[in-house]
């Protein structure tokens, strides 16, 4: 097979790597260790990259002898609930000093500025993505679904379609006979229209943030079925690998290094697994792209703030409080469910063992932390599968991590008992469980903290992460994620309206809505700072300093807060607060 074959194969694994692919690094697979050629390594960026392996020679996805984070994680959408028909209301863009400075003097419509966007691709063929000359907005599209297309130069995989193909699409009676690319789901339409929308009809009919913006598009791929059964995804549920994210990430820097044009990549979707501290791959990656000049990350804090998915206690030294346990509700089992996989984080030094019982009254054996492991339990009285992987000193945070896979568990109150193994040090515990996209059913814990449940990637330092609120009564958005980070890293920066706003298929409410409006004030930002030359070398860290200081705050909270962090999205205010100045 070519590489092409191969990245496209279910037959082939992909793996990251965040070091060059040396013969030390091959030894952590067997398969390359031998003289064979039935592998395909592809570079990402600086030591970044991908190894695809035949699953039929590696066996099970087990920790060890994979590492954490070289199994790529999934990511699912954060969008809550749509409703179709509603007539078009600008009020979120006013409540967020969006629309004040679209008017003169500024004039601020971030001409000039391309908003990026890496999720379920774009309706071209919508009015509120053309000219007024009816010619396209979209710079390019680079749709990772289609396999007999002209991939990016630099990429093996997917079709790009330019600008002049998408024009010539705009002109033909079938447009989908040139540019077959299409957003099926709607929630990458959705986003980019609110983001970067044209003004139609003044304004009446229907505007985005940034009206005269430039839109770079990538349609992520779903992610491969041997990673959805992994995860233990239900069918049909998008979800999406964090390989061909990083793919999307590098083609949006690539593509605009000739141009030199400020940038804003906008990221709607989000998981629960990782260290909430953002230490993967795909963290390290933003934060990389975040310290370019002229170049901003905003990404969505997730809608998992109600969702009873998170559990956290610090166990004691001693006594009957060293000894934590922490019960599941597992709901009844569906067509769409056959179980889950939940992450125990620790907190270094602390080490903490851990056991399972089962409804029936079943427990596991309490497992060794001492050494990396994977056990597999089977119950007698359940059919349940439980597959234990143990992580002493997790690569990319060093800390301890336990990986719980359930598989067809029975419904009914499962318990995992937790043990401080320190006479000295208390043990900070924090668990999840997937998204509610990933778990659609009542499983939950029976304690859960509604705190430090932004999704991951937000808590990557140097991006842009909002949490939502209702921007008609500014009341915070009961759903949306909330801080801090684990390690007690501030996220979210500010809050941004993402209930019942107006966007080109109706009104939409979630996490990913509120992050689309902020890229588009960020662009309008951009435009002020960069094309007029008034902050030309501005990066992530001072366009997030500006939209704090912009932010609206109230005389009777204190800031910053788990839930809005620095305040809300306010883009007249940052220029107000330059002008007291």
């Amino acid at each position: 097979m070519t590489c092409n074959e191969r990245i496209n194969s279910e037959q082939y694994g992909e793996f990251l790597l965040n070091r060059p692919f040396t013969p030390l690094v091959r030894q952590e697979y067997p398969e390359l260790q031998q003289d064979t050629t039935d592998y395909c390594y592809v570079k990402i960026d600086g030591d970044i990259g991908v190894v695809y392996l035949n699953r039929a020679e590696i066996g099970s996805l087990t920790i060890p002898p994979f590492s954490y984070q070289g199994i790529p994680k999934v990511y699912g959408l954060m969008q809550q609930s749509v409703v179709s028909g509603i007539t078009f209301d600008p009020l979120s863009l006013i409540n967020s000093g969006i629309t004040s400075v679209q008017q003169e003097p500024l004039s601020l419509t971030g001409k000039g500025v391309v908003v990026a966007f890496l999720d379920t691709g774009i309706n071209y063929t919508s009015e509120v993505f053309k000219k007024p000359d009816g010619t396209s907005r979209i710079l390019a599209i680079w749709d990772q679904t289609i396999t007999n297309g002209d991939a990016p130069e630099g990429f093996l995989y997917g079709a790009e379609y330019t600008r002049d193909n998408i024009n010539e699409a705009l002109r033909a009676a079938e447009p989908l006979q040139v540019v077959p690319s299409v957003d099926e789901n709607g929630h990458g339409t959705a986003m980019a229209s609110v983001a970067a929308g044209s003004r139609l009809e003044e304004g009446n009919t229907f505007l985005g943030a940034a009206p005269e913006a430039d839109i770079l598009v990538v349609k992520l791929r779903e992610c491969k079925q041997y990673l959805r059964d992994y995860y233990l995804i239900p069918e049909e549920v998008p979800c999406y690998s964090e390989v061909d994210i990083l793919f999307a990430l590098k083609y949006i820097s690539n593509f605009l290094i000739p141009y030199e044009r400020p940038v804003v990549i906008c990221i709607g979707f989000g998981t629960n697994m990782g260290s909430h501290r953002g230490t993967s791959l795909l963290s390290d990656y933003l934060n990389t792209l975040s310290e370019k000049r002229n170049m901003s990350v905003v990404v969505c804090g997730g809608n998992e703030g109600n969702m009873a998915r998170h559990y956290e206690n610090t166990l004691d030294t001693g006594g009957e409080r060293r000894i934590d346990e922490v019960e599941i509700r597992v709901g009844e089992r569906n067509e769409n469910t056959r179980g889950f996989v939940m992450e125990i984080w620790g907190t270094v030094p602390a080490i903490f063992t851990m056991s399972v019982r089962s409804p029936g009254g079943e427990r596991t054996p309490v497992v060794n932390y001492r050494i990396p492991q994977s056990v597999v339990y089977r119950f007698v009285y359940d059919k349940t599968i439980l597959r234990v992987d143990y992580v002493l000193v997790e690569q990319g945070s060093g800390e301890q991590l336990i990986i719980l896979r359930f598989q067809d568990p029975t419904p009914g109150i499962w318990t995992v008992t937790l043990t401080n193994e320190s006479e000295t040090i208390e043990a900070p515990v924090h668990i999840w469980l997937p998204i509610e996209d990933f778990l659609p059913n009542t499983t939950n814990f029976l304690r859960p903290s509604p705190y430090t449940t932004i999704t991951e990637p937000g808590f990557t330092g140097k991006v842009i992460t909002t949490s939502t609120y209702n921007d008609r009564d500014d009341s915070f958005y009961i759903a949306s994620g909330r801080g801090w980070g684990r390690g007690r890293e501030l996220k979210p920066d500010f809050a941004a309206p993402g209930v019942m706003v107006s966007t080109v298929l109706g009104d939409r409410t979630g996490a990913s809505i509120a992050s689309a409006i902020t890229a588009g004030a960020v662009a309008q930002f951009m435009q002020w700072a960069v094309l007029q030359n008034n902050d030309p070398w501005v990066n992530n860290e001072n366009v997030k300093s500006y939209f704090i200081r912009g932010a609206s705050r109230k005389d009777d909270v204190t800031y910053p807060n788990r839930e809005t962090g620095f305040g809300l999205l306010n883009l007249q205010g940052v220029f107000d607060s330059l002008a007291e100045q």
